[in-house]
């Protein structure tokens, strides 16, 4: 039986989830090998990832290394992933959805300041256009890097607090205070680990449908079908979530948010997961709404 090797990013975070997959993989007999590449959104910590102009800027590497036959999986956030994939690439599995949400962590001089005081650390023009929305006296610097770095930056620069996802907190296992930010919508995909392969890899992929998480795939496939028909990049203030609410129902939550937080569109629907095409109508609802004409204001 040949080694699976598995392409990670380099950090703390990523390498956790690529240990993550492994496990299963191994839990299964097959034997693993981690290969750690560093990614073009790991080596440029300074620059805003909405001004890099990089499609997939923490995912390209590792495309390259699939093509060139350098990895046989690549483990990456789900919502890191294009929804354009290069060709002859695919997301193959992705695991149980754990931790949607966005969380504050603020600064210990800062516990008395309410949202709209705050000078809040963000390098994600999502989480910045919802909190705009909902309070809009708020002011943002930006801020890139892993948990450690950010929670160094905010002392540095004197943030008030730094917004992360949860998932980041949960798997890293930081014991640390948090505020759930229930006002922003989460990135589509967000909280999901996903295996990306070649598709013409007819093994690797039926290896890897024995790990796919079957209710996590289709909900995560709405949401990565609203944002392409949107045509939103990963920078784009787009939210889309899919949640289970009973054992038959499920509810989507997403929309588009001005830069400047004037302007939402948003949706909130009960949802027929059989329904193959349910991402493209629920983001042509956004688009009807005034989305369109918001989305050529912000490509401006």
């Amino acid at each position: 039986m040949k080694t699976l090797r598995i392409g990670t990013r380099n950090s703390p975070l990523a390498l956790w989830q690529a240990q993550e997959v492994a496990q299963k993989l191994t839990d299964l007999g097959y034997k693993t090998e981690l290969v750690p590449i560093v990614s073009q959104g790991d080596k440029n910590l300074i620059q805003p990832l909405y001004e890099m102009g990089i499609v997939g800027v923490f995912t390209k590497d590792l495309d390259v290394a699939l093509l060139n036959n350098q990895i046989d999986i690549a483990v990456h956030s789900l919502k890191d992933i294009p929804t354009q994939l290069p060709k002859n690439i695919r997301v193959s599995a992705v695991l149980e959805r754990d931790f949607p949400e966005d969380v504050l962590i603020r600064n210990p001089k800062a516990t008395h300041k309410s949202y709209d005081e705050m000078y809040i650390g963000c390098g994600s023009l999502r989480r910045q256009s919802y909190w705009k929305h909902t309070f809009p006296d708020t002011t943002f610097g930006n801020i890139r890097g892993n948990i450690q770095t950010r929670l160094q930056k905010m002392e540095e620069h004197n943030f008030d607090g730094v917004v992360f996802s949860l998932a980041g907190i949960k798997r890293m296992n930081w014991n640390i205070d948090f505020e759930v930010l229930d006002f922003i919508v989460p990135a589509p995909g967000q909280g999901v680990v996903a295996c990306t392969s070649l598709e013409n890899d007819i093994e690797i992929n039926q290896i890897l449908s024995n790990i796919n998480h079957t209710e996590t795939m289709v909900c995560t496939q709405i949401e990565r079908q609203f944002l392409q028909t949107l045509e939103g990049g990963c920078s784009a203030p787009i939210g889309a979530f899919v949640q289970k609410i009973d054992e038959h129902e499920f509810v989507f939550s997403g929309g588009i948010v001005s830069l400047d937080g004037k302007i939402s569109v948003q949706i909130t629907e009960k949802i027929l997961l059989s329904d193959n095409s349910i991402g493209e109508i629920l983001a042509q609802k956004i688009l009807a709404k005034g989305g369109k004409e918001l989305l050529q204001e912000i490509r401006k």
